[in-house]
C-alpha cells in the first residue's frame, strides 16, 4: 500500500517533486479502538502495535490530526482497526 500512490508528481528542473496529497476524511465507526497515549508513544509503534506494520504510522496520525510522529501524553487517539481507508492514498 503506497502512500504516495495516487499523488501527482511534477518535473522542476529535471527533479520530480509530489503535489500536495489530499486525504479524504477517515469516518468514525462503532469498531475503532480508543487509546490514551503513554509517555514516549509514537505513532510508528502504535501502527506496528494495532496493524502489524510500523510504516502506517502516517494513517494514525491523519486520522488524529497530528503533525508528528510524536505523541505527547493523555492524548486521546482514535485507532481505526481497518486500513482499508489508508489503501487508496
Amino acid at each position: 500500500m503506497a502512500r504516495y500512490k495516487n499523488t501527482s508528481i511534477k518535473k522542476r528542473n529535471k527533479k520530480n517533486y509530489y503535489q500536495t496529497t489530499i486525504y479524504k476524511e477517515v469516518e468514525e465507526k462503532n469498531t475503532d479502538l480508543y487509546f490514551i497515549a503513554q509517555e514516549g508513544d509514537r505513532c510508528d509503534n502504535l501502527a506496528n502495535r494495532f496493524y502489524g506494520d510500523s510504516t502506517l504510522w502516517w494513517f494514525i496520525a491523519r486520522v488524529n490530526n497530528l503533525s508528528t510522529n510524536n505523541i505527547p501524553a493523555g492524548t486521546s487517539l482514535r485507532i481505526p482497526t481497518s486500513t482499508q481507508d489508508a489503501e487508496g492514498f
